[in-house]
């Protein structure tokens, strides 16, 4: 007597379903709403740096042609003050080599015509 194998089947009315997925409750905003939210907060920071680097720019170019018209005033100031030490010198000169005779105070030592300016020496 051979025996007949029997084969496994599901039970009446099946197996019950597996659940693989997760039944996890939406909270939040979804994707399109998140991805919307850091786009716009990105285009809004690019925008606000553009402006402040134009502001910047501004601010700079206002500077540089307070510089500018500033150079006039203070070149002129150098020039008294300049003018001023001269006369000093050349008046502390004729007094120390007024028993020099064809001694010319404030005369070039250079054999030019061109203009040099005088040269501090500081002695301590």
């Amino acid at each position: 007597m051979s025996a007949v194998p029997q084969q496994e089947l599901p039970r009446p009315g099946g197996f019950p379903e597996i659940r693989y997925k997760r039944y996890v409750p939406k909270i939040g905003p979804s994707g399109l709403a998140l991805f919307s939210g850091i786009t716009l907060m990105c285009t809004l920071g690019l925008y606000r740096t553009g402006q402040g680097n134009l502001e910047r720019r501004e601010l700079e170019r206002e500077k540089v042609w307070s510089r500018i018209h500033l150079i006039p005033l203070l070149q002129a100031e150098v020039d008294r003050d300049t003018y001023r030490r001269e006369n000093a010198i050349n008046e502390r000169e004729a007094e120390i080599m007024k028993n020099v005779k064809g001694w010319k105070a404030g005369e070039s030592v250079y054999n030019s015509k061109r203009y040099t300016p005088q040269s501090y020496v500081v002695v301590p």
